[in-house]
């Protein structure tokens, strides 16, 4: 029983965490539009800011560790498509820090990128979900 309830956590962490990194790259595109100190800016600082704190940052933390204590439970760390997946998981937690930057330079006014540089990488989490959970759903090794 122990083991569905983590499962359950962990999928809505995951959900979380995912709504999240895909929100944010979204909320990057319509503040490259906003002029630096202005009121809609300034909005959007509060909204990266809020949205990373309250929603992204505490649902990756309860992913990594549901998720490792679900593998261990299941005696997942022999298999070869767990070590993909952390593979893959380690890469979006990456860029889940490199969004954190991303963040700052838009609080402190200091963006360096434009739209279509930001509707780009908003993919990049959505493949790699993908292929996450073409991993765990399909465990091909």
């Amino acid at each position: 029983m122990l083991f569905l309830w983590l499962k359950s956590f962990h999928i809505i962490a995951v959900i979380a965490w995912m709504a999240g990194m895909l929100y944010l790259p979204r909320l990057f595109v319509y503040h490259c539009d906003a002029e630096p100190g202005s009121k809609q800016s300034e909005t959007f600082k509060v909204m990266e800011r809020r949205l990373l704190k309250a929603i992204i940052n505490p649902a990756m933390i309860a992913t990594w560790i549901l998720g490792l204590w679900l593998a261990w439970e299941a005696g997942f760390f022999k298999s070869g498509w767990l070590h993909w997946k952390l593979l893959l998981v380690l890469v979006l937690s990456g860029i889940h820090g490199w969004f954190v930057r991303l963040t700052r330079d838009f609080a402190h006014d200091r963006n360096r990128h434009s739209q279509r540089f930001y509707r780009i990488i908003n993919e990049v989490p959505t493949v790699l979900m993908v292929l996450i959970v073409l991993l765990v759903v399909l465990k091909p090794f």
